[in-house]
């Protein structure tokens, strides 16, 4: 794919406030945060005890922020954190940690202390946007002192608790609007040029570079292939432009990167992607994906225990 000309600013200077209120005025409302999201999360109340931990500023009646908490904490336990929509527009992620409370948390709460987060970014939930409306990216804003929100109140939230988080899946997606939209305003905003705009065809993982743990993500890759089909490598053996450290896994530097998967010491990590835009999938499909994950990082944490 060639490079794409964003709209707003001058090309080859980063934007100032006044191209971010610019980008902020062109963002609507397309669907419902308390629809989709905080009526499911409600209906969980006879399982999980719901803790709001915060509220974003942009409108704090509008997107109170929830997480699913076991009712029955045992120290004794490892604790397993799941996130989703961290990316708000990334819709999978929200979803299939919505799903793995309802079908799936009651086969893993005597194994451990359950901390589900399905929604970090509800207005970028709402407006279908990577972004917060002060332009920032909530999944590189985990650091202390973090401008993001979204990221500070989680990472607030799960300090409070005074435990370790033994393990973490976060959950994401990529689709066709990383190219058309959000790689391009990243270009514009940053006044920097990106040479890579290839989307893997399938699900793949993003491992912690300082930790990648191998065998950990071969049996997530191994769940989900069960329900669809894994990104392959590029002719370059890379995915977004990074070198395949084994099928269906590439590896970050997550603390490095601020990125959600990063921000805990938990043991086991990992960020999942899928492509709900493949002809080869469908909503429901990358829903159950984001589960698989889930379950085959917890079920592989168990038998290793």
């Amino acid at each position: 794919m060639t490079k794409t000309v964003y709209p707003i600013g001058t090309s080859g200077k980063k934007w100032g406030k006044e191209e971010k209120q610019q980008w902020l005025s062109q963002q609507t409302i397309k669907r419902s945060y308390s629809e989709q999201v905080i009526t499911k999360i409600n209906g969980l109340n006879n399982v999980f005890e719901i803790v709001q931990y915060g509220a974003l500023s942009y409108d704090e009646v509008r997107y109170p922020l929830f997480i699913l908490k076991s009712p029955n904490w045992d120290e004794k336990k490892p604790t397993a954190l799941v996130t989703g929509g961290v990316h708000g527009y990334e819709t999978s992620g929200v979803q299939g940690a919505i799903r793995f409370a309802e079908i799936e948390s009651a086969n893993y709460s005597s194994h451990f202390n359950l901390l589900i987060a399905p929604c970090l970014s509800p207005w970028g939930y709402e407006t279908i946007n990577r972004w917060n409306p002060n332009a920032d990216d909530p999944n590189r804003s985990f650091y202390p002192s973090s401008p993001a929100q979204e990221s500070a109140l989680l990472m607030d939230y799960i300090a409070s608790l005074g435990c370790d988080i033994n393990v973490h899946i976060d959950l994401h997606e990529t689709t066709d609007t990383d190219n058309s939209e959000f790689r391009p305003a990243l270009a514009a905003r940053d006044a920097v040029v990106h040479s890579n705009w290839n989307i893997p065809d399938g699900f793949y993982l993003v491992g912690n570079s300082t930790k990648p743990e191998p065998e950990f993500q071969q049996a997530i890759i191994d769940s989900v292939e069960k329900i669809t089909h894994i990104a392959p490598a590029d002719d370059q053996n890379r995915l977004i432009g990074v070198t395949l450290a084994q099928k269906g896994v590439i590896n970050y530097a997550a603390r490095e990167l601020g990125l959600c998967m990063g921000f805990t010491n938990a043991d086991y990590v990992t960020t999942t992607e899928v492509y709900p835009d493949s002809p080869r999938s469908d909503e429901e499909r990358c829903i159950l994906a984001q589960v698989a994950a889930v379950t085959g990082a917890l079920n592989f944490v168990i038998a290793k225990s």
